[in-house]
C-alpha cells in the first residue's frame, strides 16, 4: 500500500511542478504578483510529495518488502540497516527519485529564505526550478519507476553490489547529489536574470550562497568518494580519472570559477554575461554527468542504467535543457551590458585568470571524457583515456593557477602594480625555498617532478599566511594586542577563503605523496615472511577464515614495525576478502594505518599455492594530508555560507517593474 502511495505522490508531485513552472512565468510577465506567489507554496508542497515519495522508497528497503521491484534488484534480507536504507539510492531510479528530491528541497529553502529577492525574479528562478524537475519526474514515471511491483513476489531479493556496502559509499551519493543538484538553483536563477534582462551586484550577492552550498557539499561528496576508492577497492590509489569521477569533477571546476567570477560582478559590476554563462555550463556538466551516468555508455561501479531507451530520454532531456538555456544565453546576454573596466594586472585580473584556467581544466577533462564516446560513435574503434593523458594536461594548466593563487589576494582592485605584491610575498619564497631543498634531499633519487607539488604547496601555504598576516599585521601605530584584535574581527568569509585555500594546499601535497612518491611491493608470501616497504618490515602472522553479517571473510593479519627496530612494539593491520552469501561477489578490504605523515596500506590477495598468499603492501607518504585539506575546503565553505552578509545583507536592487518587462542592466 505504502508503494503505491509513493507512486501516487509522485504523479501528484508531477502536477504540482506544471504549475509552478507556468503559473509564476506568467504572472512575473504579465506583472501580477497573485500569479507569481503561487512559487513558493507550490515549491513547497512539491518538495512535501517528494519527501513522502522517497521515505516510502526507503520504508520498502527497510522493511524487506520483496513485492517491490527495485527492492528485489538491490536489497537483501540480511544486509546491516545501514546499507538497506542506502540501497534506496544505491541504484538507477532511487538515486532519480533522490535527485528530484533535493531538487524539489532547493527550490523550498529558496522560497523559505528568498524573503528579500525581488517577486519577479522569485518566482521565475523557482519556476525554471520546477520545470526542470518535470523533466526528471516524467522521465522516472514513464522509464524508472521506483515503486514497480513484481507478482509473485520472490522470498529474497538480489542484494546491492557489494562495492556500495560501506559507510563512505553509503554518505557519498547524498553529498554528491547536493552538490550537482545544488547547481540547478544557480541554474534556475541565471536562466531567471536572462529572461528578465538585469544582472546586478544584488543578483551576484543571492546567487553567491548557493553557490558556495553547492560547492562545500560537492567538494565533500567527491572527497569521500575519493576516500571509498582508497580505502575499499585495495589497489592503493585515490583518483584514476574514472569517466564518472570526472562527472563530479568538472561541475567542481566551474563551481569553483563561478564563486570567484560572482564576487567579481558584486564588487566591480562586471563579467556579467561570463559570469551567467558559468551558471549554465556548471549545470549544464551536472546533466552530462547524469547521462554518463544513467545512459549505458559507460560500465562502471556507480553507473547504475544499461538501457538504451533511458538513455534517449535522457539524451532528449539534455537537449532541451542544455540547448534551451544556450539559446536563451544567446538572445539575451547581449543586453547584460558590463560595468567598470580594469586592467589585466589587478584584483579583478586575477581572478579572470583564475577563471580562465578552471574552465580551461574543465575543457579538458571533458574532451578526455568524452573523445572515446564520439571515437567509438564514429569509428567503432574503442579507445582508453587515462590519467597519462590528464595528468599531462591538467596538470600543466593548473600548476600556474596555484601560483597565481598566491598573489592574486594581495593585488588591489582596478589596477595595480604586480612588484609590491611580490615584495610582500617575500617570507613566502623563502618558505618555497626551504621546503623544497629539504623536500628533495627527503626524496632523493625518487620522482623529481614531486618537488614540483611539494613546492607549490609550500608556496600557497606561505601567500594565504602572508595574506592574513597583512590584514592584521603589527605597526608603529598598531600594537601586537590590536592586530591580535583585528585577527579574531576578521569575517567568517574571509576565516573561510583562508581555510579553502590551505585545504587546496596541504590537498596538493597529498596528492603528489600519493602519486609520486608511493612506496610499493607485491609478493607472494608464507605465514611469517617478512616483506620491507619505505622503511618498515611487513609480515604476514596470520590468515584464517571470519564470519560477517551477510558475507563470509578470509582475513590476513600483518605486523608492521620499522625495519631495524626488532624490539619496538608492532602496528597491527588486518585485510580482508569478503564473499558475499547472496550472490558469491568476493571484494577486498584493506588494511590502512594512518599518522599525520603516511600511511601503512596492506591487502591480502588471492591464495598463491603452497602456503603462500598474494600481498600488497604501500608506504604512502603525505596521503593522509588529502583528507585533512579536503575537510578545511568544506570547513572553509561553509564559514564562508555563516557569514552574515551572504546570508542576509543583499544589497538593494536598482528600480525596476517588479516582474515585468525586461530592462537592460546598466
Amino acid at each position: 500500500m505504502i508503494a503505491e502511495l509513493g507512486h501516487y505522490v509522485l504523479t501528484l508531485a508531477l502536477g504540482v511542478a506544471l504549475i509552478q513552472a507556468t503559473v509564476p512565468m506568467l504572472g512575473a510577465a504579465r506583472g501580477d504578483r497573485r500569479w507569481m506567489a503561487v512559487a513558493g507554496p507550490a515549491s513547497l508542497v512539491q518538495f512535501g510529495l517528494l519527501l513522502f515519495a522517497f521515505l516510502a522508497l526507503i520504508h520498502a528497503y527497510v522493511t524487506s518488502d520483496f513485492s517491490v521491484l527495485n527492492v528485489v534488484q538491490n536489497s537483501h534480507s540480511l544486509k546491516p540497516l545501514l546499507y538497506k536504507v542506502s540501497g534506496a539510492w544505491g541504484n538507477h531510479e532511487g538515486s532519480l527519485l533522490l535527485w528530484v528530491t533535493v531538487m524539489a528541497l532547493f527550490g523550498a529553502l529558496v522560497s523559505i529564505f528568498g524573503d528579500n529577492l525581488p517577486p519577479g525574479l522569485k518566482a521565475r528562478t523557482l519556476s525554471v526550478q520546477a520545470l526542470v524537475t518535470v523533466g526528471f519526474l516524467l522521465f522516472m514515471l514513464l522509464t524508472s519507476n521506483p515503486f514497480e511491483r513484481i507478482f509473485p513476489a520472490p522470498l529474497e531479493g538480489r542484494d546491492l553490489n557489494p562495492l556500495l556496502q560501506d559507510p563512505g559509499l553509503a554518505f557519498h551519493p547524498p553529498m554528491l547529489y547536493i552538490g550537482y543538484v545544488g547547481l540547478s538553483i544557480v541554474f534556475s536563477f541565471a536562466c531567471a536574470a536572462l529572461i528578465e534582462g538585469k544582472v546586478d551586484a544584488a543578483w551576484a550577492r543571492w546567487v553567491r550562497p548557493w553557490t558556495l552550498l553547492a560547492w562545500a557539499f560537492l567538494t565533500g561528496g567527491i572527497a569521500l568518494g575519493s576516500w571509498w576508492a582508497y580505502y575499499e577497492l585495495g589497489w592503493g590509489g585515490f583518483w584514476f580519472w574514472d569517466p564518472v569521477e570526472n562527472a563530479s569533477f568538472m561541475p567542481w571546476l566551474v563551481a569553483t570559477a563561478l564563486l570567484h567570477s560572482a564576487i567579481v560582478v558584486e564588487k566591480r559590476d562586471t563579467l556579467k554575461s561570463w559570469t551567467i554563462l558559468l551558471a549554465i555550463i556548471g549545470f549544464s556538466l551536472s546533466l552530462i554527468g547524469t547521462f554518463l551516468v544513467r545512459s549505458g555508455v559507460l560500465t562502471s561501479v556507480h553507473a547504475f542504467a544499461s538501457d538504451p531507451e533511458r538513455g534517449v530520454f535522457i539524451l532528449a532531456l539534455l537537449a532541451v535543457a542544455i540547448g534551451g538555456s544556450f539559446a536563451l544565453y544567446a538572445w539575451r546576454a547581449p543586453l547584460l551590458t558590463g560595468g567598470g573596466l580594469f586592467r589585466p594586472i589587478s584584483r579583478e585580473g586575477a581572478l579572470v585568470l583564475n577563471n580562465l584556467l578552471l574552465t580551461t581544466a574543465a575543457a579538458t577533462v571533458l574532451l578526455g571524457t568524452l573523445y572515446p564516446l564520439f571515437l567509438e560513435l564514429a569509428t567503432d574503434d574503442k579507445i582508453s583515456v587515462g590519467p597519462p593523458f590528464f595528468n599531462a594536461t591538467f596538470v600543466p594548466i593548473m600548476a600556474p593557477l596555484f601560483v597565481a593563487l598566491g598573489v592574486g589576494p594581495l593585488l588591489p582592485w582596478k589596477r595595480a602594480d604586480l612588484a609590491p605584491a611580490l615584495r610582500l610575498l617575500w617570507v613566502a619564497f623563502v618558505f618555497t625555498l626551504v621546503v623544497t631543498i629539504v623536500a628533495g634531499i627527503a626524496v632523493w633519487g625518487q620522482a623529481a617532478i614531486a618537488l614540483l607539488g611539494l613546492g607549490l604547496s609550500a608556496w600557497l601555504i606561505g601567500a594565504v599566511l602572508t595574506e592574513l598576516y597583512r590584514k592584521c599585521r603589527p605597526t608603529q601605530t598598531v600594537t601586537a594586542g590590536q592586530a591580535l584584535r583585528r585577527l579574531t574581527g576578521l569575517s567568517r568569509a574571509a576565516w573561510g577563503m583562508t581555510a579553502a585555500h590551505l585545504g587546496i594546499a596541504v590537498v596538493i601535497a597529498g596528492a603528489t605523496g600519493a602519486s609520486l612518491l608511493t612506496q610499493e611491493k607485491i609478493e607472494a608470501v608464507t605465514i611469517g615472511q617478512t616483506v620491507e616497504v619505505g622503511g618498515f618490515d611487513f609480515t604476514l602472522t596470520d590468515v584464517r577464515d571470519v564470519p560477517g553479517p551477510n558475507y563470509n571473510a578470509e582475513r590476513g593479519t600483518f605486523s608492521v614495525v620499522p625495519s631495524g627496530s626488532a624490539g619496538a612494539e608492532p602496528q597491527i593491520l588486518q585485510s580482508e576478502n569478503r564473499q558475499y552469501v547472496s550472490n558469491g561477489q568476493v571484494t577486498t578490504e584493506a588494511a590502512i594505518r594512518s599518522t599525520l605523515w603516511y600511511d601503512l596500506y596492506a591487502v591480502l590477495g588471492e591464495p598463491a599455492g603452497q602456503g603462500r598468499f598474494t600481498v600488497r603492501l604501500y608506504f604512502k607518504p603525505l596521503v593522509p594530508w588529502l583528507w585533512i585539506g579536503s575537510t578545511l575546503m568544506v570547513l572553509g565553505g561553509f564559514l564562508s555560507l555563516s557569514d552574515r552578509r551572504l546570508r542576509v545583507g543583499a544589497p538593494k536592487r536598482s528600480a525596476a517593474p517588479a516582474g515585468g518587462n525586461a530592462q537592460p542592466a546598466e
